[in-house]
């Protein structure tokens, strides 16, 4: 899935794709007047730059090995011993009870072996992630493609901003289950003299938080946006000044928004009961605790895993070399403004070529 590379596109074209569409957002990255929201794939920004497409550790996938090796032991060397006692002698029973908690623990242990076989090999994974990095001074989008066969990197592409082509798609087909709906945001550049693409490509749920993922970026390019807590979502548990990370503080915060859910009577004592019992299961704050070691990890290695010429590019620049947009980014990004106030119905593809028509650009 992805765009033609032969030919050349700009903001609002749209391009066809089997039970479905690509509308672009640039070149010449336009407005589209929809809210910036970042879903976790922006994982770190700062004055200078910000990294896509990264991501974080999470707490979950820690509260699911913590969890199910207590809730296996639990089972085992608990539940098993109550439910069959009934059905036995009181002198097997006794004879079988340190079987029950040898046979508990060895459930628990299974667990936790695969459950950190697995947290391993996301690790290793994530370390060989290399972001896609925007640095606002320069005005120039990096990205550090692949080798082909898999092992490595080929060495790092600079793009200017203006030239960045970012596109959005949906499509739908029919599967054994039913009729599927996909949806997801591209960034990329093709390389000049050649058809080959680096690009890189993320599915989100609905074509709106595509849009909002892509207003997260220009915004940031744009200086409209400053920080993460301008674009996390309303549902996230990050709180204000919180690290992009989550961690031990996420778990406090859930449960601070708990009682706050409780004093206003969104959820009632049933819910409450519950969420306690579940982070008692999973030994309440050590996921995020485990989460913040994974990441602090992440982020030792990081800085080694990059490119020496993306190291250098990423430093941040006097003042006075800051890139300016262009006139005509300028011109046509106000011109969108204005049409959509005047009609936020219309399509952002209809948007953009009547601020083409208006301002006499030639497709």
């Amino acid at each position: 899935m992805g765009p033609d590379p032969t030919k050349p596109q700009r903001a609002g074209d749209v391009e066809p794709l089997p039970g479905g569409r690509i509308s672009f957002l640039a070149p010449l990255p336009l407005p589209t007047g929809e809210s910036a929201l970042n879903e976790g794939a922006v994982s770190e920004l700062n004055d200078t730059w910000l990294d896509y497409g990264a991501g974080w550790p999470g707490v979950f996938g820690n509260q699911l090995v913590l969890g199910g090796a207590f809730k296996g032991f639990l089972l085992v060397a608990v539940v098993m011993p109550l439910v069959l006692s009934p059905f036995m002698s009181e002198r097997l029973f006794n004879a079988l009870s340190d079987g029950f908690i040898r046979n508990g623990l060895y459930m628990s242990a299974t667990v936790l072996i695969a459950g950190l076989w697995g947290v391993i090999s996301v690790y290793s994974k994530r370390k060989k992630v290399i972001p896609t990095r925007f640095h606002r001074q320069r005005r120039e989008v990096c990205f550090v493609p692949e080798k082909k066969n898999g092992e490595g990197y080929e060495a790092p592409v600079f793009v200017p901003w203006e030239s960045l082509r970012v596109w959005i798609f949906e499509t739908r087909g029919v599967t054994q289950y039913g009729v599927q709906q996909q949806y997801g945001m591209g960034i990329g550049y093709v390389l000049p003299g050649t058809n080959q693409w680096v690009k890189t490509e993320f599915m989100t749920p609905a074509l709106p938080l595509a849009l909002a993922e892509w207003e997260a970026l220009r915004g940031y390019m744009e200086y409209e946006i400053n920080t993460l807590d301008e674009i996390q979502s309303p549902l996230s548990i990050r709180e204000e000044g919180d690290p992009p990370w989550e961690g031990a503080h996420t778990i406090r915060n859930a449960h601070r928004r708990l009682h706050r859910r409780r004093r206003n009577g969104e959820v009632g004592w049933f819910y409450t009961l519950g969420w306690y019992l579940y982070h008692l299961l999973t030994f309440w704050t050590l996921p995020g605790y485990l989460a913040e070691l994974e990441t602090w990890l992440l982020r030792r290695s990081g800085t080694k895993s990059l490119p020496p010429e993306m190291l250098e590019w990423s430093k941040p620049l006097p003042k006075e070399q800051w890139a300016k947009p262009s006139e005509e980014l300028v011109r046509l990004s106000e011109e969108v403004r204005r049409i959509r106030q005047r009609d936020p119905q219309q399509s952002i593809e209809e948007v953009f070529a009547e601020a083409y028509r208006d301002q006499g650009v030639v497709a």
